[in-house]
């Protein structure tokens, strides 16, 4: 029965934890967490405490949680705690700066900070600007609370294990997610108690093919759209299994998580995948990821390169997708047994899209427009912001603010970010396209392109080039990755100057933030 608009109970937190033990799920492990294991029956009984001791406090229905957490089981638990009580847990990036927290804070206008002790180290001197919060909850090994700051564990060890979710409905706010801010400040992005459902569903187990016996480990981490999916309520929902990784990740830990949890599943980015590539060849290690039966990539396009430079190392397909935080997860994919090099597959059934040009006019196959997208877990939303709800929001279409083409087979091919798209001689020319033939020489770990304007005020490509360790930026080596794309690709393509730096600027999603190279 479709229960949308009807007023009927739904809440989250009842779908993804509570089902689970009436499946009789209560004894089986749903998360590992640095030698920790938690049962669902444990996790319950947090979220239940949690839930409960928020209640104590005064944290009532509709009231904004900020969730400054590690990836561990306290956020989980925070996050579900709040659901279930109808409060809306607000996950943030935990890699940000004491300005960014003050704006998290104050534009939410949230009521409660939960956050890791080292986290909340870094911001408490800006307590007394924080203008809504009322209680800081803080996670600390050490048990003696600090001065006007509430013991997570001491509050949990308090409460009942008992608890009801309060009536919420198919339609109500549940949480809220943060944009990553590429350009101009974060935006509050408002998802309803059915969106973490209908992704799981469509993606999780109709793409993936996951179920109960998975095992999933994501690097991206659960504060992002991705991550959260990825490593919460795709697992929850199963009834399968997680692994909980709080460091940042990075080539050697990450390998030495598959190694010693044995996912069945891996979410990665583009530039992990790359470096993880490059940490196998520099260092001439060997790792085991026979465990893995499925690979995924997100948060902007995977090279073909290091899709088959995977394959060869690991015998393993990379899932390379495309969704944002708006849509909460991912909406375009390969498949498995079938992967399209370059491309970010097929739509996810369940969605729909169209390319359309300026006018919002549908364009035939193979030609390059901009991407819409429809489905039932694109976002309420932005929080208080209403001309960019506008723009964005279009009825029940979503404006990526990508640039796509669809084959005649039905594959659709990334061609850049609306405004990172170059027109070269008259000529749209994707940055991508030329970054990943630049990928594909043996001296180039990770570039970006850029439009440059001339002494005619004419655009032409830029490339900024990161080489592999050992190599040294010459002349010589300019010209040659000149001619290697002049050979690959139509010759307008290539970039007419390229500019050799130690490290791209990326947001901590690993996205490229060309803008940055735009205006530096």
């Amino acid at each position: 029965m479709d229960v949308r608009g009807m007023g009927v109970p739904y809440n989250a937190a009842r779908a993804f934890i509570d089902e689970r033990i009436n499946e009789g799920l209560a004894q089986k492990v749903a998360i590992y967490y640095q030698g920790e294991q938690v049962t669902y029956r444990e996790l319950q009984d947090r979220v239940n405490q949690f839930g409960n001791a928020l209640k104590h406090i005064g944290v009532g229905i509709e009231s904004r949680i900020l969730i400054m957490c590690l990836d561990s089981p306290a956020f989980i638990v925070s996050f579900f705690g709040s659901v279930k009580i109808g409060a809306v847990p607000i996950p943030v990036n935990t890699m940000m700066q004491p300005s960014d927290y003050e704006y998290y804070l104050n534009n939410s206008r949230a009521k409660v900070l939960i956050a890791h002790q080292e986290l909340w180290d870094k911001i408490k001197h800006l307590r007394h600007r924080f203008l809504y919060v009322k209680h800081v909850i803080v996670i600390s090994e050490d048990e003696r609370p600090s001065e006007n700051v509430i013991s997570y564990n001491q509050l949990l060890e308090a409460a009942s294990r008992e608890l009801e979710p309060v009536h919420t409905t198919y339609d109500d706010s549940a949480f809220w997610l943060f944009s990553s801010g590429s350009t101009g400040n974060p935006k509050g992005v408002i998802h309803l108690q059915h969106d973490m459902e209908f992704a799981l569903t469509h993606y999780a187990k109709n793409v993936l093919k996951m179920n109960e016996h998975d095992l999933t480990f994501s690097a991206s981490k659960l504060f992002f759209a991705y991550g959260l999916g990825n490593a919460m309520y795709f697992p929850l929902g199963l009834g399968a299994s997680t692994i909980l990784m709080p460091e940042r990740a990075r080539p050697e830990n990450v390998f030495e998580m598959i190694e010693t949890y044995r996912p069945t599943v891996f979410f990665g980015v583009p530039t992990l995948y790359g470096a993880m590539i490059d940490y196998v060849q520099q260092t001439g290690r060997t790792f085991d990821l026979s465990s893995i039966r499925i690979c995924v990539s997100a948060g902007e396009a995977l090279p073909s390169p290091y899709i088959l430079k995977w394959k060869d190392m690991y015998q393993l397909d990379i899932l390379d997708g495309i969704g944002s935080t708006e849509a909460l997860h991912i909406f375009l994919s390969n498949r498995i047994g079938d992967v399209r090099e370059g491309s970010s597959g097929k739509i996810v059934p369940g969605y729909e899209t169209k390319i359309v040009d300026e006018l919002g006019q549908p364009l035939p196959a193979n030609e390059i427009g901009d991407l819409m997208i429809k489905g039932d877990s694109i976002a309420q939303g932005y929080w208080n912001l209403h001309e960019e709800c506008k723009q964005k929001f279009r009825g029940e279409w979503l404006a990526t603010g990508d640039k796509y083409y669809m084959d005649h087979e039905g594959y659709y091919w990334y061609c850049g970010r609306s405004d990172d798209m170059l027109k070269v001689g008259g000529i749209w020319v994707s940055p991508t396209e030329i970054e990943n033939c630049l990928l594909e020489h043996e001296a180039v770990l990770e570039v970006a392109v850029i439009g440059e304007s001339n002494e005619h005020d004419l655009v032409q490509p830029k490339a900024y080039v990161v080489l592999k360790k050992g190599l040294m930026p010459t002349g010589e080596m300019e010209a040659e990755l000149k001619d290697f794309v002049k050979k690959q690709l139509a010759p307008y393509k290539y970039p007419r100057s390229v500019e050799f730096i130690e490290e791209l600027p990326k947001t901590p999603t690993g996205k490229i933030q060309r803008f940055k190279l735009r205006v530096g």
